[in-house]
């Protein structure tokens, strides 16, 4: 016989009336648990009555927490949501992994309301058992739907943060980490993005020993102890990652020095052959970007020479000879060269960086038929540098506020800065002997407060000497929107190469699209 709303209430009284002799009427609150058996209006008194006694009656916990998943799975949303928000009561003892368990596969919902509730649910048995909530999370991570594994993932990355450190302690840190590193055994290209941002969050890792740990996490996935195949997408998706989620950890005491060393040794050989996994991206120019960038934290080197020797090189390659001159004294017909600053910029500062750590490679390392080739282009970049920084400051001049703001002159702006860095640091090669002792920050970087008080009174000199340019740059994230400039024969390019570039690809053990499964994932409800 289906139980009634009277007998709900009828029940309810007896257990609310019978206080510390609770225990001697199960009768009573089995009657609430086979609530969940009747219409709606019954099954919405059973979503409040089962967990408010459910502590009460161990012996029927399993029948009363069945009878509230049974609600939470109920056709009727309103039914749902109730029973999602009672969860959290169960949460007691060693029943709190299981709660979170259970909240965590019902992430899935697309009723965005819904959602929301077994969000605040997970929030509010996270404070009050944060390790037995994870323990919940990282068993779907790791075994769950791919559905639930992308949003306990994206759970993870966006509400951790937002904890305070009572609920997130030391203990409770290096437990996220151990399991991030477990989940991290197979993970796509975005799912390795958001794990990177929960650890890198965690402030257990915010010292020097806490990020070399994060740098080898990147390291594994990186698979720098492979050879590079540049036709192949996805495997410079993953160095691309890999390097950009290891680039904010860099410092002078966290080196960077494996990364250099394999983009020395593996990329820039094949720079011309690789593969963009991004249409819109101009690859070779991202990975010299992100070389640069970290040529600054580069160690000791087993190969310094030869990879300096390799920099050398192709920095060659991007620096043109100065067209022939016929008899009279004036240029071929043929086009001139094309200077292409960006590259140049990448190459010559991370030549730069390197070189102060062997500054006799010039001197004694390279022959004198070589370096004699290598001033004359320095030479001829330098002439065409100087016609460009000219054109830009009379362009730039007297323009303040939002006249700089304009597509066009944000394109100047940035082409400024990037030749007069490159006027910088090929003053400190042609010195004899060369010099390494100048600094410069990368066009792409951002502002730097201290660097931008010079910009109340802007003048020529400061545009000059790159201080209006990163006054104007709007602070974008320095591997995302990168701006590129590259004025064919004189003239300004129309427009700055603006991208936002998103993770794709798969990464360990290929759970991305075409990499295989994670193997075999029963499907419903696995409480």
């Amino acid at each position: 016989m289906a139980v009634t709303i009277e007998d709900l209430y009828r029940s309810y009284g007896i257990l609310a009336d019978a206080k510390d002799n609770l225990s001697q009427h199960k009768d009573a609150y089995q009657v609430i648990v086979d609530g969940v058996k009747g219409g709606p209006k019954e099954k919405r008194l059973a979503a409040q009555f089962i967990p408010k006694f459910f502590s009460s009656f161990p012996e029927l916990a399993d029948a009363a927490i069945n009878a509230q998943l049974d609600l939470c799975e109920d056709e009727d949303v309103s039914i749902r949501r109730q029973a999602i928000k009672e969860l959290p009561r169960f949460a007691t003892g060693d029943n709190i992994p299981r709660v979170a368990d259970i909240l965590t596969q019902l992430l899935q919902t697309d009723d965005t309301a819904e959602f929301n509730q077994v969000n605040a649910a997970l929030i509010s048995i996270f404070k009050m058992d944060a390790r037995g909530t994870l323990g919940g999370l990282f068993s779907q991570i790791l075994q769950g739907e791919d559905i639930v594994r992308e949003r306990a993932i994206k759970f993870l990355s966006t509400k951790l943060k937002t904890l305070p450190e009572d609920v997130m302690t030391k203990e409770v840190e290096e437990y996220v980490f151990a399991e991030t590193k477990k989940v991290m055994e197979d993970v796509t290209g975005e799912e390795f993005v958001l794990l990177m941002r929960v650890v890198s969050g965690l402030r257990v890792l915010q010292t020097v020993n806490g990020r070399q740990q994060l740098v080898e996490l990147v390291v594994e996935q990186a698979f720098l102890e492979q050879a590079l195949n540049p036709a192949d997408p996805d495997t410079v998706d993953r160095l691309l990652q890999c390097t950009r989620q290891a680039l904010p950890l860099f410092s002078k005491n966290v080196h960077s020095t494996r990364f250099v060393t394999y983009f020395c040794e593996h990329v820039l050989p094949n720079l011309s052959a690789l593969t963009s996994p991004v249409a819109e991206l101009d690859i070779q120019l991202e990975v010299l970007k992100l070389l640069a960038e970290m040529s600054p934290f580069c160690g000791d080197m087993e190969k310094l020479e030869a990879n300096l020797n390799m920099l050398f090189t192709k920095l060659l390659e991007f620096m043109p000879l100065p067209p022939e001159e016929v008899e009279n004294g004036e240029n071929s017909a043929s086009e001139e060269p094309k200077l292409q600053f960006s590259y140049v910029e990448c190459l010559l500062y991370s030549f730069h960086q390197l070189g102060k750590k062997l500054p006799d490679f010039l001197l004694d390392k390279v022959d004198a038929e070589r370096l004699k080739d290598f001033k004359i282009r320095l030479q001829y970049f330098a002439r065409g540098l100087q016609v460009y920084i000219r054109q830009l400051r009379v362009a730039l001049q007297g323009k303040t506020g939002d006249a700089l703001k304009t597509e066009e002159n944000k394109i100047k702006v940035v082409a400024l800065k990037i030749t007069n860095n490159i006027n910088v640091l090929i003053k400190d090669l042609f010195h004899n002997p060369p010099s390494y002792k100048s600094t410069v920050t990368l066009s792409w970087k951002p502002v730097q407060k201290a660097e931008a008080v010079a910009l109340k009174r802007p003048s020529t000199e400061e545009m000059g000497s790159g201080g209006s340019t990163k006054k104007q740059i709007s602070p974008q994230s320095r591997r995302d929107a990168r701006q590129i400039y590259n004025p064919p024969s004189g003239k300004y390019s129309a427009s700055i190469g603006n991208f936002n570039y998103e993770q794709r690809g798969g990464f360990r053990g290929g759970r991305g699209r075409g990499f295989g499964g994670r193997g075999n994932r029963s499907r419903g409800r696995i409480y």
